[in-house]
């Protein structure tokens, strides 16, 4: 039966690209049931990406859940024994993107068995092969858990206290690292090694330099051997553009081990790539081998245009928040050599060019800069740190541009008394998920009222016991009667930026943030 390529779309195509990809390797077709038992992914949920599980009781009464993960059934299924096993899938997963459950088409393959330097060479060449059949523009972002927990391993520090750090490694959160490494009392040392290394990205050979100055234990000085070998391997194998080293890129450590990675193409906002080497996990099933593998996200890919990029003239677009704050982050911008005279004009007008400096402003809601930065319509914005703190935006914060100062605290009464921790804290607050996390911490049980303003009201009526709020002068509590107890946390106004934009206009982003820093 004949066809016409044309009658396919345009995910298919890629879909066709990929499987032939793999099948030239030596990697066969897996194929599994979209149900299994609920209790595979329970039991897992910190290895997926989403949490959230869509199940339902199955002929004879068991809990069976849709599928929203492959590796998983994958590991589960496999044969624990000494043969090398080379899979491919294309699959239906079924997760949560934090509002419905979607159904989404991956393709991925996985290595199980003895995995070396030139099995996992040949995964990341599939990997980058993998980005180039959807686009020319593409990065291919290696990281190595061995090396950061390395790292870590050179304080005393708790398990939570590392979640936070690595946390904050990802957003390449320099200001954040120094606050924890002050709360926790670590090292000046550490903290600078922290910081140099959540904040390098290129080649290996433009890194390795650095990556050799911060080597403190075997643990590290293997990851960096590992990650120079698989340069090599990569040199030989031609794959050397659009591939850079990036310790942003972090997975959960309990299930991860040694190399990760991830995938961008130019025009898509988010990673549309990720694996990595995930040996723990399959210990938690009781296997010896070792394993590595990666998934390619095709439901995020679409046809787009990159001949802006190509030409090297496409702008960096800058979200700034109307108001006050807005205007006081484009007095830095433009004292940093990155002006554009219209802005001050009075007009209605809200995009404004300066092609010249290769910028493009454009006013939003102060609360929703960080939706436009993470969905890729501006490469960069400014956002106030409780925006931060609430939303959990996938970006990363690049300065703490020192303007809007003000702090989150939990205020009460002056007639308030703590009271036993038995009684349940009534909570009034616009910051939910800050709140949230701040009591969970003191393990004290809570019942948030989520307001959207006059937060003060809610105490003096007897809505709540207590109110979680932005504080600045700390006059309107003082005038009805209140005051500040307990810090939650410092707020001030943050340099952000997509993390794919990042990738592709790397070069632009630092300029401008050395830029920045230089003036302040």
């Amino acid at each position: 039966m004949e066809y016409s390529a044309d009658i396919l779309r345009y995910e298919e195509k890629i879909l066709f690209k990929l499987r032939t990809l793999y099948s030239e390797f030596g990697y066969k077709q897996y194929r599994m049931s979209r149900f299994e038992e609920y209790e595979l992914y329970a039991g897992n949920k910190a290895f997926m990406p989403s949490g959230d599980i869509l199940t339902f009781t199955g002929v004879g009464g068991k809990l069976m859940a849709l599928r929203p993960d492959v590796t998983l059934s994958i590991v589960k299924y496999t044969k624990d024994d000494d043969e090398l096993k080379k899979l491919y899938y294309n699959e239906n997963i079924y997760r949560s993107d934090g509002v419905e459950f979607q159904e989404q088409m991956q393709v991925g393959l996985e290595c199980i068995g003895e995995i070396d330097v030139e099995l996992t060479g040949e995964v990341l060449i599939l990997a980058k092969r993998s980005l180039e059949a959807v686009s020319e523009r593409s990065r291919l972002d290696i990281s190595h858990m061995g090396f950061l927990n390395g790292l870590l391993q050179c304080e005393n520090t708790s398990i939570a206290q590392r979640n936070e750090i690595v946390s904050c490694v990802s957003e390449r959160n320099s200001s954040g690292l120094k606050a924890l490494c002050t709360e926790y009392n670590l090292s000046n040392d550490f903290c600078a090694r922290l910081i140099t290394l959540s904040s390098l990205y290129g080649a290996f050979e433009d890194v390795i330099n650095e990556l050799q100055k911060l080597c403190e234990n075997d643990e590290m000085n293997d990851a960096l051997n590992e990650l120079a070998e698989l340069n090599n391997e990569l040199r030989v194998h031609g794959i050397t553009q659009g591939v850079n080293i990036d310790f942003s890129v972090v997975n959960d450590i309990s299930y991860y081990n040694g190399i990760i990675f991830q995938g961008y193409i130019e025009g898509v906002p988010a990673r549309v790539l990720s694996g990595g080497r995930y040996d723990e996990l399959l210990r938690k099933f009781g296997r010896r081998s070792d394993a590595i593998g990666f998934a390619v996200y095709l439901d995020m890919l679409e046809e787009h245009d990159t001949t802006e990029a190509e030409t090297g003239s496409k702008m960096i677009n800058i979200a700034l928040p109307k108001g006050r704050l807005g205007e006081k982050a484009y007095s830095i911008f433009e004292a940093s050599g990155y002006g554009c005279p219209e802005i001050l004009e009075k007009s209605r007008k809200l995009v404004f060019e300066n092609p010249e400096a290769c910028v493009r402003y454009f006013w939003v809601k102060p609360s929703d800069v960080a939706i436009y930065v993470e969905r890729g319509v501006a490469d960069i914005g400014v956002v106030g740190k409780d925006i931060l703190l609430e939303s959990s935006p996938e970006v990363y914060e690049l300065l703490d541009l020192g303007i809007g100062k003000c702090n989150i605290s939990v205020a009460t009464g002056k007639s308030f008394t703590p009271g036993c921790h038995e009684k349940t804290l009534r909570v009034a607050t616009k910051f939910p998920n800050i709140a949230r996390r701040y009591y969970q911490k003191q393990g004290r049980e809570i019942d948030v009222i989520e307001l959207n303003g006059s937060i003060e009201l809610a105490p003096l009526l007897g809505l709540s016991d207590v109110i979680v709020d932005i504080v600045e002068t700390g006059q309107t509590l003082l005038e009805n009667n209140m005051e500040p107890t307990e810090l939650v946390a410092d707020v001030s106004a943050r340099l952000i930026a997509n993390k794919a934009s990042y990738k592709f206009n790397h070069n632009k982003i630092v300029d401008l943030c050395r830029a920045i820093s230089q003036e302040r």
